[in-house]
């Protein structure tokens, strides 16, 4: 492909078959069906192969051939990369979207609450948040920076560690009133333990086992109580007095600040496995936003 025309092909191509219609695919380009048409047949020939296997009438007027199925999920994801760098391309450096990805519950329990200060700082940029436990594609979702729980290592994206945190029970500050509970680590026998399942399959996440063992609680039932996917959700249910949820320091610290949530046995260390980490693609790091991001982030933690 070496010319603009080839390019322009492969766009007429790659609409048409997920149209199955010239005519669709040329509303969508903003062209006439014989212009797509006539971009299809150039390709065909430079190929030297069919791309369609062309029908008489009804639905099936226009299908993919095999090969031209087999091609397609590469070429989508090359237009969607060549479209991500017009896009960086037409980007103001020092103003315009900044996307942000980060968990649900990282969203609402640390950074809404405080993300009005960096756009105080930065009043030309606008932020985007997309909130997803999944992994996502940072070029092809044109995502800027994030911020990750694990352990420092994503393909693809450079890490810098942001904070750590510890791991403790917590609980409505009602509940430890109640005469005779919750003095020692082996009164959780008799209450509800709320877990967190929301990476619960990612080696390290804190669990109640871990926690019970190393507090030599080992006779409290680890496994029995409440079990919800939702890092944000288990405190609410601690908060609303549905029983003890094992809180992340970094998620509780605004709820313990606020007298919502009391933290249980502070004289008991436990440090968890996983860290925050600012993420982003290494070459994104010297766009002025991402660095202005990342160091309101360092900023807010704080040394």
């Amino acid at each position: 492909m070496k010319s603009l025309a080839h390019l322009n092909a492969l766009r007429a191509f790659e609409a048409s078959a997920r149209h199955q219609s010239f005519s669709a695919a040329a509303e969508e380009l903003h062209v006439t069906p014989a212009a797509v048409g006539q971009l299809v047949r150039t390709l065909e020939d430079w190929l030297g192969t069919p791309l369609f296997v062309r029908g008489s009438a009804g639905r099936a007027r226009l299908v993919p051939t095999e090969t031209a199925e087999r091609a397609l999920p590469d070429i989508r994801i090359g237009l969607d990369r060549l479209a991500s760098g017009l896009a960086r391309l037409k980007e103001d450096t020092t103003g315009g979207v900044l996307t942000v990805t980060v968990s649900p519950a990282f969203a609402s329990k640390w950074l809404l609450p405080r993300i009005d200060r960096f756009q105080t700082a930065w009043p030309d940029l606008d932020v985007r948040l997309d909130t997803s436990l999944k992994p996502v594609d940072f070029a092809v979702q044109r995502i800027d920076v994030g911020v990750r729980y694990g352990k420092g290592v994503w393909p693809g994206l450079s890490a810098e560690h942001l904070m750590d945190e510890d791991v403790f029970p917590v609980c409505s500050p009602a509940l430890p009133r109640e005469r005779g509970r919750l003095r020692k680590p082996a009164d959780l026998a008799r209450e509800t333990l709320i877990h967190d399942l929301s990476m619960d399959a990612d080696a390290g996440f804190p669990s109640w086992a871990n926690w019970l063992r190393t507090a030599g609680a080992t006779e409290v039932p680890a496994k029995r109580g409440m079990k919800i996917n939702s890092s944000a959700a288990v405190l609410q249910a601690a908060i609303d007095g549905h029983g003890v949820a094992l809180a992340r320091s970094v998620m509780a610290r605004d709820d313990i600040d606020a007298g919502r949530l009391v933290r249980l046995f502070p004289e008991i260390a436990v440090e968890s496995e996983l860290a925050y980490f600012v993420v982003y693609r290494p070459e994104c790091a010297a766009l002025p936003k991402v660095a202005a991001f990342k160091a309101w982030l360092t900023g807010e933690v704080g040394p």
